[in-house]
């Protein structure tokens, strides 16, 4: 075929890629985006694992979009470790001026342009060498004699060491740097992604009125629990692979501390918040933050008693038994024929209110409390019924279970 009759074919080609690569966005629940966002506006490195061709790319190219972001994409493995520790320029006199350290083009860029997202991409293919290099990029953000701006954030992603090629584990000083965020495929959203429509990223609204209250929060929740349990403070893993992920550290708890105030400020869930904990300091150590930060929210048990017609007890069942345990433990330590009644008050309006489970195991240990010359209270009557038939139905579910066992 002649050139001058490719050349036409060729441009409607053009016009062909730009249709394909022509999408849109809208708004749609996405609690791992969401997550990244919160760490991003926290201006916290965060790095994404998933598998290859997962979407790790491609979210973060959107995401730049969305925030109008310049992005600045590097492909670790590909560099030596001169590219990020900066390489040695000769001046005129080195004997006494020294031998400064000249940053890559690409950090050059960032800092004229002020603000940016920077991508690393690759990282579990990244040797020790070029892994110890980044380790001051990714704290201080310095590269060289060059320091990023505030305005650029920093983004990585990696490959399980199984599936990348050439993987290494990430050293435990870097990986202790990052927040940490699992990247798995939605369906629905590649089926709607491919249709040409991809989740949008916003970032998150911080209301002005919460931020002291955030700050106070996150502070409490992480030293209250370290108070307690002071080996959590710093946890080494023993396991190559796990040293490579989120595990507890001074550093690393400091990271939750930020993340808390900044997913309080913005009213985030309580699925978000565990995805940033767990990402930051470990599934274990996260978990137990988790349930730390869900007794802050139990109501004061002397408050309980003082009115149990006008108590509000938690909607989640697990908290409300938490509350109904300690209102129990209450009047265990300070008992008398008032308050024993005002717990079986509670009782009842837990039972009436939401499902008997939760007040069996507090009725048990507040009927162990009555004294020789205490009345079995009016409220003992409505609370019994329901829960001896919670305790038939979940011996039938025993027996059901026992019998379906049986028959496998």
């Amino acid at each position: 075929m002649p050139l001058a009759a490719a050349l036409p074919q060729l441009d409607v080609a053009d016009r062909l890629l730009k249709l394909l690569s022509a999408t849109t966005t809208e708004p749609r629940p996405d609690d791992r985006l969401a997550a990244l966002t919160l760490a991003v506006a926290a201006d916290l490195p965060v790095l994404l694992w998933g598998e290859p061709g997962i979407g790790k790319t491609a979210a973060l190219t959107q995401l730049a979009d969305t925030l109008g972001l310049p992005l600045t994409t590097v492909i670790a493995s590909v560099h030596e470790p001169s590219d990020f520790a900066g390489l040695p320029v000769l001046g005129d006199d080195p004997a006494t001026q020294g031998v400064p350290m000249a940053p890559p083009d690409w950090a050059v860029r960032l800092v004229r342009a002020g603000r940016g997202l920077l991508f690393l991409d690759e990282l579990s293919t990244a040797p020790p060498a070029v892994q110890a290099a980044l380790l001051r990029l990714v704290l201080e953000r310095r590269i060289g004699t060059l320091r990023l701006p505030p305005g650029v954030r920093i983004v990585a992603a990696a490959n399980p060491r199984s599936s990348a090629a050439d993987g290494w584990e990430l050293s435990p000083p870097l990986a202790n740097r990052f927040v940490h965020l699992p990247w798995e495929h939605d369906h629905e959203v590649v089926v709607r992604g491919l249709g040409g429509t991809w989740p949008r990223a916003v970032l998150p609204e911080l209301d002005p009125a919460r931020l002291p209250e955030a700050v106070a929060l996150a502070r409490r929740a992480v030293c209250e629990l370290l108070t307690v349990r002071p080996p959590l403070v710093h946890r080494l893993p023993g396991n190559e692979v796990r040293r490579g992920g989120a595990w507890p550290s001074p550093r690393s708890w400091e990271m939750t501390v930020r993340l808390i105030a900044f997913a309080t400020a913005a009213g985030a869930s309580r699925e978000v918040l565990a995805l940033l904990v767990r990402g930051t300091v470990g599934d274990g150590p996260g978990l137990e933050l988790m349930a730390a930060m869900d007794r802050l929210d139990l109501p004061d048990p002397e408050a309980l008693l003082a009115d149990p017609a006008a108590a509000v007890l938690p909607g989640r069942g697990d908290l409300r038994q938490a509350a109904l345990e300690g209102v129990v433990d209450a009047v265990r330590r300070r008992p008398d024929r008032a308050r024993w009644d005002a717990a079986w008050a509670l009782l009842a309006r837990a039972v009436e209110s939401g499902a008997p489970d939760v007040a069996v195991v507090p009725a048990t240990a507040l009927a162990a409390l009555r004294r020789a010359d205490w009345e079995v209270p009016a409220a003992i009557d409505r609370l019994a019924g329901a829960v001896a038939l919670s305790r038939r139905a979940d011996r039938a579910v025993a027996r059901a279970a026992a019998a379906d066992g049986g028959r496998r």
